[in-house]
Order: C-alpha cells, then structure tokens, then sequence
C-alpha cells in the first residue's frame, strides 16, 4: 500500500450514530464505520484532517478569515452574479476547492452559479428522491470511507438502462449526489474518490455520450461545482470505453490526467490504491453490498441535510 496521505487512517466509528433521534438503517455490527448518512453539523475536525488542510489547502484560521472576507468583497464589487447564499460556511466550500488561493476562487464561485442559471431544471428535483438511481444503482456512495477517510462513489454506467432515463438525468443525480456530498466539512478538504466501473458498457450506453454532453460534463464536475476529486479509477473498461474516452481527452488537463488511474479488471492494481478492507467484495474487497436505497432512507430524516438542501434551492419533500 502506498504511503497514506493521514495519519489515524483506519478511523472506525465504535457504534452506530443516532442522528435528529433515529438510529439509520443499514448499519452493520460486523463493520462499525458502516453508516449511510452525512456528518454534517461538525464542529470540530480531526486534528489529522485539519493538519492536511493546513499543509495542503493552505487552511489556516488566519488565511480563512482573511481570505473569506476579501472574498466576500470580491463578489459584492464585482456584481458579476446574484448569490443565493453568502454566508461564511457557504463560502469556505469554494475556498477549500480552490486552496485558498482568491481569483481561482471567484473563478469557480461565478462558474457554479452561470451553471445553475444556464441549467434551473437541475435544481426541480427533490434530491432526495432519487429511486431511480437508487434502484438501477447507476451512481452510489458507499456508507463507509476509505483508508484515508475519504468518500467512494461510485458509477455503473452498464447498470444504465437508456430507454428509462438519458444522461442528462444523471447529471441531475450526480450534481445532486455532489451537493450533498459537499455538506460535510471533511469533504470539503480532503476532497472524494470515484471509480467508473464499466462493466457492461456497449455502444448502446456509447452513442448517448454525445460531444454536448461531455462540455456538459465538465462544465459540471471540473469548473463549477466546488468539490475536489482526490483520485478517478476506471475498472472493468473495453474498447468501447476507450472509444467515449477519446472525446474526453481534449478536455483533461494535467492534473485530472495525474489523478486517473486505469486498472482492467485488475482488482490487485485497485487494492494499490484503496485497502480491500474499504471495498465490497466485487472489487476484491472484504465488505458485503449495501443497497443505496439506505442512504435515501437516512438523508430524509435528517433535518441538517434537508435543511441545508433547502438552502441550496432544491424542492425538498422528505
């Protein structure tokens, strides 16, 4: 296993949580950490967590006072968009996505709301109530972090049945899945890991990724949303992946080309990269599959989340 990035790296939570009065469903008293739900109303960090944004984010109480208020500023005088929301636990997001570092940070924070006005439909659905991800299992988030405490989610484009929904439904999920995502504090600095497991995957699936949907795509995930990807892995891929992948690489920086990792169906190269002990069993791992129909089960009752999804402008019914 290579060097991990934390120290406390195999962080296991000793009971299930009980959050706004319920325990969660989908708990597992043979893996403790196991817990569909999102530690969102945190206020403090681990020590390790807040040592590796000091040293990689460049977070630091004087730099996130500082630089929250000159962002602030920056977006008032500039007038370039009309923010829903301005409030400092809002703003820190973009901070943290970009390092810190101001111009990138307005880049980035202009980028996601042009995005939300060029696309008001992705914001119609509750996201909450995503059945028809849970049930094909197209996109899920495992209920446990890997070896580094960070989160896996994971796509089955295979699983994708076109003549129920396109892709611009999973975008929907996937921005949705990502917001979320974003409302846990350790998210936000440590960023999260994605495996494309592309098993099953035909030309079907292929002549639905159309050169509009892949600007779509990064204009999403690399320029507006401000959630960072620690690490893509791609499993299971054929010629026909190689194919639709083609059409990306005009896109891809350097720094997304140094964070994808190729393994076939080479679990042993996966396991290089995260613990099998963090991995269900079809990947080589130690773990059972967990429906993903729990976390939609745990996010309703969850005032935070409902909450803080409301606040994002989304149509919440839990």
């Amino acid at each position: 296993m290579p060097q991990l990035l934390l120290s406390n790296s195999e962080r296991i939570a000793p009971t299930a949580v009980v959050v706004d009065g319920h325990k969660p469903v989908g708990t597992d008293v043979d893996f403790p950490d196991v817990l569909a739900d999102l530690k969102v109303d945190v206020d403090e960090l681990p020590d390790d967590v807040v040592e590796y944004g000091r040293a990689r984010v460049g977070e630091t109480e004087e730099s996130r006072t500082r630089l929250l208020a000159e962002l602030e500023d920056m977006i008032y005088e500039k007038g370039d968009v009309t923010p829903h929301r301005m409030d400092e636990k809002f703003l820190l997001r973009f901070l943290r996505a970009r390092h810190f570092k101001l111009n990138a940070t307005y880049k980035l924070f202009v980028n996601y709301y042009r995005f939300r006005e060029s696309h008001p439909d992705y914001y119609t659905i509750n996201p909450l109530d995503l059945s028809f991800i849970a049930d094909s299992e197209v996109l899920s988030v495992l209920p446990y972090k890997e070896q580094t405490g960070r989160r896996i989610l994971i796509y089955k484009l295979g699983n994708w049945n076109t003549n129920e929904f396109d892709m611009n439904e999973i975008l929907k999920a996937s921005l949705a899945t990502l917001e979320l995502g974003i409302l846990e504090p350790m998210a936000q600095i440590l960023g999260g890991v994605v495996i494309f497991d592309m098993n099953g995957f035909t030309l079907q699936h292929a002549y639905q990724i159309t050169p509009k949907v892949v600007s779509t795509i990064f204009d999403l995930i690399v320029y507006s949303i401000p959630m960072k990807t620690y690490a893509i892995h791609i499993i299971n891929e054929s010629w026909v992946f190689e194919t639709v992948f083609n059409l990306f690489k005009p896109f891809l920086g350097s720094r997304y080309n140094e964070m994808l990792y190729f393994h076939g169906k080479n679990m042993d190269s996966l396991h290089k990269h995260i613990d099998p002990k963090y991995l269900p069993k079809v990947y080589g791992g130690v773990r059972p599959h967990y429906p993903y129909q729990h976390w939609f089960a745990n996010l309703k009752n969850n005032a935070a989340v409902v909450r803080e999804m409301k606040s994002m402008g989304y149509s919440v019914d839990p």
